[in-house]
């Protein structure tokens, strides 16, 4: 769906809670995509049990750092490590953009719809 011009009238309140459902929905998924990718990561590359993996993945991807009693001891683990924190940081203000942007769309659209008085 489309979201409304300016000088359309503002959406309905039922409209736009399905609409931040949908948004939700889309920022669920890309975090859970993301939290996949390290998780598989981390086991396969890192060489690190799956629930360490998830621990680890959850931990990087909150922007909360890694866990310092896993430390990676290969090349190509320190490589995936770096690049999945890199990547967990652009996702990080990716999902709060995707998840925030029709609330704040609806804010500046009420702000601009002029009053048919």
């Amino acid at each position: 769906m489309k979201l409304e011009h300016r000088s359309q009238k503002v959406a309905s309140l039922p409209h736009f809670f399905y609409r931040v459902g949908r948004y939700g929905l889309y920022a669920f998924a890309l975090i859970v995509l993301s939290l996949g990718i390290g998780v598989i990561g981390y086991h396969i590359i890192g060489q690190i049990s799956w629930l360490d993996s998830f621990y680890m993945s959850s931990m990087i991807l909150t922007g909360m750092g890694p866990v310092a009693e896993m430390p990676m001891q290969s090349t190509a683990a320190k490589l995936f490590s770096s690049f999945y924190a890199l990547y967990s940081g652009v996702v990080f203000l990716s999902t709060s953009a995707v998840f925030f942007a029709p609330i704040i769309h609806r804010v500046l659209h009420i702000l601009q719809v002029e009053d048919d008085v």
